[in-house]
C-alpha cells in the first residue's frame, strides 16, 4: 500500500482554495495539504528543497492571472520528478488542452467527493506502482499508460475515444485526427506527442503525417503511383519508401505472435 498522499492545491480565489484544500485534507489517504494563491508561488513550493519529500499530485485550477493553469500544468510535467496533475475547473471545454499537457484527471467545479475520491484513487495507484518499481526516495519519470484514452470534442461535447479503437492517427497542423472503423475524431495535440505515448502500445509512424496501429493491418496493397498503403478497417494509410520495410518487419514479428486484429 503506498503511502498517503502529500498533494499542492492551486488556486487564486480563496475561497475555492480553502474549500478544495479543506475536502482534502478530509481525505485518509492524503497526508498533507499545501495550499498556494498563484502558479508563481506553486512553482517555488515544488522547487524548494525541504525534508517533506515531493509533491505526489498538483490540483490546479485553470483560469488565473499571470500564468495561468494550463501553462503551469505544462512546465510541471517537465519536471524531472514531476507531481501529478489534477486540473479543477467549472469549464469543461478545457479538456482537450488538459489532457495535452498530460493531467491525468479533470474537474468540474464544484467538486463533489465522489469524483474527488476517484482521482485520488487514481494517483494513489500511480504513485504506488512507481514506488514499488524504483528505489527509496525515487519515483519514476513516467506515469503508467497515461494516454489509454484520450477526450475529444464534438458538438460541444466531450467525449472519450479509446486507444484501442483507434486505427490510424493523420496529422493535421498542431491538431490530429484519430481514425476509427466508426468515424474520425480531432485532438488538439502534435503527433509527435502522441507517438512518445503510444510508441510502446503498438503505434508506429509510417509517414511524416501518419502513426498507426499495426495489429490493424489487414493487408498492404501499392497505389496507383507505386506506392505502399497499408489497408485497414478504418481507411488506406500511406506509407513512406523510408518506412516501408520497417513496417513489413513489424507485421512479420506481430503475426509470428499472433498480435494481428484485423478488423476488431
Amino acid at each position: 500500500m503506498p503511502d498517503r498522499l502529500r498533494v499542492l492545491v492551486v488556486d487564486d480565489v480563496a475561497p475555492a482554495l480553502d474549500e478544495l484544500c479543506g475536502m482534502l485534507r478530509d481525505s485518509p489517504c492524503v497526508r498533507e495539504v499545501v495550499p498556494a494563491g498563484d502558479a508563481v508561488t506553486a512553482l517555488r513550493l515544488i522547487q524548494a528543497a525541504d525534508g517533506d519529500g515531493p509533491f505526489d499530485a498538483a490540483f490546479l485550477d485553470i483560469s488565473m492571472p499571470g500564468m495561468d493553469g494550463l501553462e503551469l500544468g505544462s512546465l510541471l510535467s517537465r519536471l524531472a520528478d514531476p507531481p501529478e496533475i489534477v486540473f479543477v475547473t467549472a469549464f469543461e471545454e478545457h479538456a482537450v488542452s488538459a489532457y495535452g499537457v498530460g493531467a491525468l484527471d479533470y474537474l468540474l467545479k464544484p467538486v463533489s467527493t465522489e469524483r474527488l475520491d476517484g482521482a485520488l484513487a487514481r494517483i494513489r495507484r500511480v504513485a504506488g506502482a512507481s514506488r514499488e518499481e524504483q528505489p527509496a526516495g525515487a519515483r519514476a519519470a513516467e506515469p503508467v499508460d497515461k494516454l489509454a484514452a484520450v477526450p475529444v470534442e464534438l458538438g460541444g461535447r466531450t467525449r472519450w475515444v479509446r486507444r484501442d479503437d483507434v486505427r490510424f492517427v493523420e496529422a493535421q497542423g498542431d491538431y490530429v485526427r484519430l481514425h476509427t472503423r466508426g468515424g474520425s475524431h480531432l485532438l488538439r495535440m502534435p503527433i509527435s506527442r502522441l507517438e512518445e505515448h503510444w510508441a510502446d502500445h503498438g503505434y508506429t509512424r509510417v509517414h511524416r503525417s501518419f502513426l498507426l496501429d499495426v495489429s490493424s493491418v489487414l493487408e498492404l496493397r501499392s497505389d496507383s503511383g507505386g506506392g505502399l498503403l497499408a489497408h485497414t478497417d478504418a481507411g488506406d494509410v500511406p506509407v513512406s519508401r523510408r518506412h516501408a520495410r520497417p513496417l513489413r518487419d513489424l507485421l512479420l514479428d506481430a503475426a509470428t505472435r499472433g498480435d494481428l486484429r484485423g478488423a476488431r
